[in-house]
């Protein structure tokens, strides 16, 4: 696990290239839950999502140990390849990054718009990973993975921010993708030696961490079909399970329409923009709210990128 000077660092690096994000109690999301609620606020990075702030730290550091690399690539569904693409520029290091057939369109626009090769390979996230892991042989190039030391070192960030401004946290929901998010709060909370309990939300429909959780060990699933794209994993990473198995209280499961929900309530009651998987977290204190009446709540909102139609979808209901 990191340590609490590892932590500080990678900070810094983070900062060095934004500033910290909000957090915020928010009064009506407050009634809805029955509990006071802390929002942190990662829908508001350069990036719009939590992961910008590990495409910082490790670009920073690979370009440090190899000063005369050319290129990397990397898999993502949208959110991890931003913080690559805009970390690698401001390294001057080419990316090339590969997502999977009918990604979202305007995170495609935005990878290309921070300066990123754009390649579509593969039906899910899964497979375009693994035509990533190929193209890195036929060029040459250096693979970024979606869960590292110095990826989970940088999102951790937003965690060493959260528990040091706001009063201290019963409870913090964080939703899995690959594990990064969870993995740095965790370490957050046991380098400052803090009591919160951590939470894991997947998506019923993408559920491995939940199986692996309850298993002990990696159950990888055939299919990871939902609008939550940032949580659209089959396969989990049996590092990051590790640390999850260790130092997550549970996971809870959110369906579609649980996330849908929480989408719309989150635009109600705070006028925020939420992308599925950073809704998710909502969705499962919502299930979830019997449990903490009158206690304080974390919530990770981990981004705000979706399309403007499935957007307008989804706040309509449909």
């Amino acid at each position: 696990m990191l340590s609490l000077s590892e932590i500080e660092a990678a900070s810094a690096i983070v900062h060095a290239a934004m500033p910290p994000t909000a957090q915020y109690a928010w009064p009506l999301l407050a009634r809805r839950t029955g509990c006071e609620t802390w929002v942190k606020h990662e829908n508001h990075t350069p990036t719009g999502a939590f992961k910008v702030r590990g495409g910082l730290v490790y670009m920073d550091r690979l370009k440090r140990s190899s000063p005369q690399l050319e290129g990397v690539v990397s898999a993502t569904r949208g959110n991890h390849g931003q913080s690559i693409a805009l970390a690698a520029a401001r390294n001057g290091i080419a990316a090339t990054i590969v997502v999977p057939h009918g990604n979202s369109v305007e995170k495609n626009a935005a990878m290309r718009a921070f300066g990123a090769e754009l390649i579509e390979a593969g039906h899910d996230f899964d497979a375009a990973k693994d035509a990533a892991i190929k193209l890195a042989g036929e060029r040459g190039l250096a693979m970024v993975p979606s869960f590292d030391r110095d990826l989970v070192a940088g999102v951790a960030s937003y965690a060493l921010e959260l528990f040091r401004a706001a009063p201290t946290l019963d409870t913090v929901y964080v939703p899995i993708g690959l594990g990064s998010g969870i993995c740095g709060t965790i370490a957050v909370r046991d380098a400052l030696g803090l009591k919160t309990k951590i939470v894991g939300v997947v998506s019923t429909e993408a559920p491995a961490y939940a199986l692996s959780f309850a298993a002990g060990k990696v159950v990888a699933t055939n299919s990871a079909d939902t609008m939550a794209d940032g949580m659209a994993v089959r396969g989990p990473d049996a590092g990051a399970l590790e640390i999850i198995l260790k130092g997550a209280e549970r996971i809870v499961q959110v369906s579609d329409a649980e996330i849908g929900a929480a989408m719309r309530a989150y635009y109600e009651d705070t006028h925020q923009l939420t992308e599925g998987a950073g809704a998710a977290a909502l969705a499962a204190l919502l299930q979830e709210r019997d449990r903490f009446a009158g206690k304080r709540i974390g919530l990770i909102l981990s981004g705000g990128n979706i399309d403007r139609p499935v957007y307008l979808r989804t706040l309509a209901g449909d």
